[in-house]
């Protein structure tokens, strides 16, 4: 766990946005993220948790409250900008090019800087070993796993600071979503600072640093991520019984 006096490397603060107009989806919510940490988002279908990155990573725009990396200011900054700047971003969706070879798709992982790819993608196979071993397969025939795999390496290639994990455990069998945890520890390992929405609350609180609750687009609790496990309020409205089992 990264030292408390640590600087903050990513703030959100007071976040409003929406996809309609006059409709906000974030009420004000935010948070931050210090070097080397693992931060996760859950919260109810609808909490607002994937709108939360997306707005974080210039996908959607905001419409009061700021975003800084490092300090600087990077609200509403185009997603291109922050790759540049050290933020890579996986999405739940449509996170792989699905014609395109695995090999190509990390050749696409370093668009901004493809002098690096060589370096990059045996630091990248050394971490997803099925990508080595697939280099020529398309990734639309590999299975949703593969594909989650494929998809943080893609992100990894421009060897950025800061990941956002957009529920990537979202639609996988039990056995693929612990590969996908267990690769995030690795990841955050190398010192990649992390921020994660995931809706297998349980298992995301288990290996994060700190969480934060979303309800409503505004945070409803925030702590360490084991304090949020065995919180009773948090288990009895977002955890459910199983968790209080355990």
């Amino acid at each position: 766990m990264p030292d408390e006096a640590d600087a903050p490397l990513l703030v959100a603060e007071d976040l409003v946005a929406g996809y309609v107009p006059g409709v906000d989806v974030l009420g004000g919510c935010g948070l931050h993220l210090a070097p080397g940490e693992v931060v996760g988002v859950i919260g109810p279908n609808g909490a607002g948790k994937s709108t939360l990155v997306k707005a974080i990573f210039g996908l959607l725009r905001v419409r009061s409250g700021s975003v800084r990396l490092r300090g600087e200011d990077v609200t509403n900054k185009p997603a291109h900008v922050l790759v540049s700047r050290g933020i890579g971003y996986v999405p739940q969706r449509q996170n792989v090019f699905p014609t395109l070879t695995v090999e190509e798709n990390l050749r696409m992982g370093t668009y901004l800087r493809p002098k690096a790819f060589a370096e990059r993608v045996a630091v990248i196979e050394e971490l997803f070993p099925v990508l080595a071993e697939r280099k020529q397969q398309k990734a639309n025939s590999m299975s949703g796993g593969e594909r989650q795999m494929l998809g943080m390496g893609r992100a990894l290639m421009m060897e950025p600071e800061v990941l956002l994990l957009d529920e990537p455990s979202a639609g996988l069998s039990p056995k693929y979503q612990d590969q996908v945890f267990d690769r995030v520890k690795e990841i955050n390992a190398t010192g990649v600072a992390i921020l994660m929405v995931e809706q297998n609350a349980r298992r995301c609180l288990q290996i994060c640093d700190r969480g934060y609750v979303l309800d409503q687009g505004r945070n409803a609790y925030t702590g360490t991520g084991l304090e949020l496990l065995h919180d009773p309020k948090v288990i009895e409205l977002y955890l459910g019984t199983l968790a209080r089992a355990r």
